[in-house]
């Protein structure tokens, strides 16, 4: 399929990807280091340097998601109408990572690329594979957030008892330190988790024109340029989405900040080895919600909790349904 008409739709499929790779840096960059910047670790900027940084690196140590995004949620696709599916896709994802950030809410940037890349599949009248989207997707979606909850709040519980006669100010001191380094790790994780999602797509593309083998590697210079796409977009800034992560959900101390975010750090780089797409907000967003419930249950505002958990169930239907719709206006304008 290596008409110039085709390779020009590739080059904007590609483009539209890279698009989705910076609206995620911008989307999830709150995820790194809204802890870090609610309890005065680091500067806003500074936080987003480091975080766009750590994000390159991680993006370029494994390609394990990446692999199960472009080959383990839809039978690859064939000829001009698979790459059809493919943009609606990802105008899918993007459509609704621009209506969660507009609201604040801390979404999914993975889960609604998943969704539109099945919505879009199931309109073009492609094959999902729902063993694999149950066993990658919908589980880790639903054990991730519960265990970052919980480890995050027996972590918490750990450093109170640890620390209990150090001096407070002496201590919160030290954990503003130890912030910036699990912010750092934080992203890290979130370069090995969401930068996967965009080669995945790519590379699909790719392997649908006939530019790239099936079982084919990811070629270095998607790497490249999905880690630099993220990371502009994390420079970006989310502020909208750092107010609610650092402050609106429970008012975090450098400790519980610190807690939260070694806990999801380490379930991200954990789930990432497995080539399992976790959401770095669910992660992230339960943690804090786990430090919270270990002052008391109240201090936790769970009305928007709430709304967050809404966000996330509502995810990966929702994209679909758009990737969906955008399908049956793209398929015709290009096909």
């Amino acid at each position: 399929m290596h008409t110039t008409e085709s390779t020009w739709l590739v080059v904007v499929i590609v483009a539209v990807a890279l698009g989705f790779d910076y609206t995620n840096g911008f989307h999830d960059s709150a995820n790194a280091i809204a802890t870090a910047v609610s309890t005065r670790a680091l500067t806003p900027r500074l936080a987003l340097l480091m975080a766009a940084v750590m994000n390159v690196v991680g993006a370029l140590i494994s390609t394990k998601v990446a692999r199960t995004v472009g080959n383990g949620i839809i039978d690859p696709p064939q000829g001009r109408g698979g790459l059809i599916i493919v943009l609606s896709a990802l105008l899918g994802a993007i459509v609704w990572n621009l209506g969660t950030w507009f609201f604040g809410l801390p979404s999914s940037s993975s889960h609604a690329l998943i969704g539109g890349l099945i919505g879009a599949a199931l309109a073009g009248s492609e094959g999902v594979k729902w063993s694999g989207v149950v066993d990658k997707v919908v589980i880790p979606m639903i054990v991730s957030p519960m265990v970052g909850f919980a480890l995050s709040y027996l972590f918490m519980l750990a450093i109170l008892w640890v620390f209990r006669k150090v001096n407070a100010h002496r201590a919160q001191r030290g954990f503003r330190w130890g912030q910036i380094a699990s912010a750092a790790t934080m992203a890290f994780g979130h370069g090995t988790q969401d930068a996967q999602k965009t080669m995945g797509v790519i590379a699909l593309t790719l392997a649908v024109s006939g530019h790239l083998g099936k079982d084919a590697g990811i070629p270095l210079w998607v790497i490249l340029a999905a880690a630099a796409a993220i990371s502009l977009g994390t420079y970006s800034g989310g502020w909208r989405i750092m107010r609610t992560l650092g402050r609106r959900i429970f008012s975090l101390t450098p400790a519980s900040g610190f807690s939260a975010q070694t806990v999801a750090s380490g379930v991200m780089l954990a789930t990432a080895q497995y080539g399992l797409p976790v959401s770095t907000t669910h992660v992230i967003s339960s943690s804090v919600m786990g430090v919270g419930a270990t002052r008391r249950l109240s201090a936790v505002r769970w009305g928007v909790a709430g709304n967050i958990v809404t966000a996330w169930v509502m995810t990966i239907p929702a994209a679909a349904l758009v990737a969906a719709a955008l399908w049956f206006v793209v398929h015709p304008l290009l096909s």
